[in-house]
């Protein structure tokens, strides 16, 4: 690929079409693909297309602008937001065909109250708080707000669903107590002979490790993208990741020994050293963090002195040409950075790493078929 820019992702979508086709196949369940947060930093409406090459359904999103911006690029298969949106939006969302979240009576109501005034029907999700402690209705609360929003005509109960909190542990006990819980709401729908929304509880590990999870619908985020839901939880084989973070070389000199290097001359060299200037900083999401590390000429080079807003500087072990790739992300050779890596060095997640891309680096699209 050429090298049109200092710094730039590539993103490998066919990575992300073949991880989809591939959780399909493993829980044979429908997909929902969720792609807020700019499809977790590899761009939205591009990873939407492969997914949805893939074999996904549904696209899930957390507020209304990533919903229209879906819509915009042509995308039509269903959308949820996962998140809530103000009753001013609900019209915006009905028009576009979008389901919203539902997570109190209080909501619950004033979305129904605004789609009457406005002679429209919302297409709803109910969430149930099955043991996340974040949004969602308690499941002693449920049925109370099932009959409610049945009894308004304006909305209409499409799902009902709840949000898994620990299905990333080695313990199980704690996610079977939600789904339990969970079920215990369906089962009452059941019993009252009222029909069935669609019902949905699987992340993408609880999807892969608690068949019971599955349901009529499947969530899937992380594991899209072909990375771990965490060091308790990782991937089966054949994903793979579809995000690589490159840069070009931008200087490289000797500086002699005792000279500082960057903001507060954190690091003094200790010698005559090969100084490089990699053209990314914090603002491009490469946090300040000690130690990083990068791949030049398929090697792991020491990032030294401070990360600054627009740059950081590497000790080279031989002088390099300008233009040099450079990766921060991915595979040089035999030599891998993964986005785990990158996690644990920055006492994150690798969900947060990916996010934190800024904007401002370019996205390069590769695999599309």
């Amino acid at each position: 690929m050429e090298n049109r820019f200092v710094t730039w992702l590539e993103i490998d979508l066919s990575a992300i079409e073949d991880n989809v086709r591939r959780l399909c196949a493993l829980t044979g369940t429908p997909l929902m693909a969720v792609v807020k947060a700019n499809g977790y930093g590899h761009g939205a409406s591009q990873v939407a297309r492969a997914a949805a090459s893939g074999g996904a359904a549904w696209l899930g999103v957390a507020r209304l602008a990533e919903a229209l911006e879906l819509r915009a690029a042509g995308l039509r298969l269903p959308i949820l937001i996962l998140g809530v949106v103000s009753v001013a939006e609900v019209e915006a969302a009905v028009a576009a065909e979008v389901a919203l979240t539902v997570p109190s009576v209080e909501l619950a109501r004033a979305y129904g109250q605004r789609a009457t005034a406005l002679g429209m029907q919302a297409r709803i999700h109910l969430k149930v708080d099955s043991g996340m402690g974040r949004l969602g209705v308690l499941p002693n609360e449920a049925l109370a707000v099932v009959h409610e929003v049945q009894r308004n005509t304006a909305l209409r109960l499409e799902g009902l669903f709840t949000h898994l909190a620990r299905a990333d542990e080695h313990d199980p006990a704690p996610t079977r107590a939600q789904l339990t819980a969970f079920q215990s709401v369906v089962d009452g729908l059941s019993e009252e002979g009222r029909p069935l929304p669609i019902l949905h509880a699987a992340n993408s590990v609880a999807a892969l490790n608690f068949p019971e999870s599955r349901m009529g619908l499947v969530r899937v985020g992380i594991a899209m993208y072909g990375l771990h839901p965490s060091a308790e939880a990782p991937l089966p084989e054949g994903f793979r990741p579809a995000l690589t973070w490159k840069a070009q070389l931008a200087s490289c000199k000797e500086l002699p020994k005792g000279h500082g290097v960057s903001y507060g001359h954190e690091y003094v060299t200790r010698g005559r050293e090969i100084i490089g200037a990699i053209p990314l900083g914090y603002a491009d999401g490469f946090r300040r963090a000690r130690p990083n590390t990068v791949l030049i000429k398929g090697a792991r080079v020491p990032v030294v002195g401070r990360v600054c807003m627009d740059q950081c500087m590497v000790r080279l072990p031989a002088p390099l040409p300008l233009g040099t790739e450079v990766v921060l992300i991915g595979r040089q050779g035999s030599q891998v950075i993964s986005a785990e890596e990158v996690a644990v060095r920055w006492d994150t997640n690798n969900y947060e790493v990916v996010t934190g891309l800024s904007a401002r680096v370019p996205r390069l699209y590769t695999g599309e078929r």
